[in-house]
């Protein structure tokens, strides 16, 4: 779980509404394939995000540095947001992601593979969410872990799962594996992106296993259709 306040960017310079649960036994070891995934484009999605309602109580920072500029919006079936992409590589320990590659490193996530253990950041695309607090609770908001998130960057569609916690008032943060699908540097300590990443989080969803990122590519694209014919 999250709770570092020192930030990457600063180190770079930089009616599907219902639960859906689908289960599958893979297991998710291999890293994804690079993005574009599946057949819902970029700028579809993107053509549903153009306005935002907020339903954040205020707004976050996208760095511990930065004033707080972004709200969390909802939408028919999802709530997103657009913002930067710190590196999260917490999780399991692997030769990408450990104590010596990340002055950060934490090896706990906030939610567990189905065997109990930590997830993996390097191989398994997840997005970290907001710990809860006055500015938003995503769990009021039907946003669980291992729910499916649709991140688009450089019109390219990545799918992911919520996956861990942060901070209380920053956002803006994914695996080393969200990044390295979509063409951003994940190097933990000197990666990420400064801007320009959407995450639109499709509400009461829930990939089983959550290790399995073919399930939640599966899950994804009959989601974010939806979610386009919603909106």
């Amino acid at each position: 779980m999250r709770t570092r306040t020192l930030t990457l960017a600063a180190a770079s310079g930089a009616a599907l509404l219902a639960t859906a649960v689908l289960p599958t036994s893979v297991s998710g070891a291999a890293a994804p394939k690079s993005a574009q995934e599946g057949t819902v484009s970029a700028a579809d999605l993107l053509a549903k995000v153009t306005s935002c309602s907020q339903i954040s109580n205020g707004k976050y920072k996208t760095d511990d540095e930065t004033s707080a500029t972004v709200p969390v919006c909802g939408k028919n079936g999802a709530v997103f947001w657009k913002a930067d992409m710190d590196i999260d590589c917490d999780g399991q320990v692997t030769g990408k992601c450990n104590g010596d590659t990340d002055p950060w490193f934490q090896d706990d996530t906030a939610f567990h593979q189905s065997d109990g253990k930590p997830l993996r950041a390097d191989s398994l695309p997840y997005v970290v969410v907001p710990s809860a607090s006055s500015i938003w609770k995503y769990s009021s908001s039907g946003i669980k872990g291992g729910g499916v998130v649709a991140v688009i960057y450089h019109n390219k569609v990545e799918y992911a799962v919520v996956g861990d916690t942060g901070p209380t008032k920053i956002i803006g943060e994914a695996s080393y594996a969200t990044a390295n699908a979509l063409g951003i540097d994940p190097d933990p300590e000197t990666g990420g992106a400064d801007s320009g990443v959407t995450y639109i989080l499709f509400k009461n969803s829930q990939v089983s296993p959550i290790e399995s990122h073919s399930a939640a590519v599966s899950l994804g694209q009959p989601l974010a259709k939806q979610f386009i014919q919603s909106n």
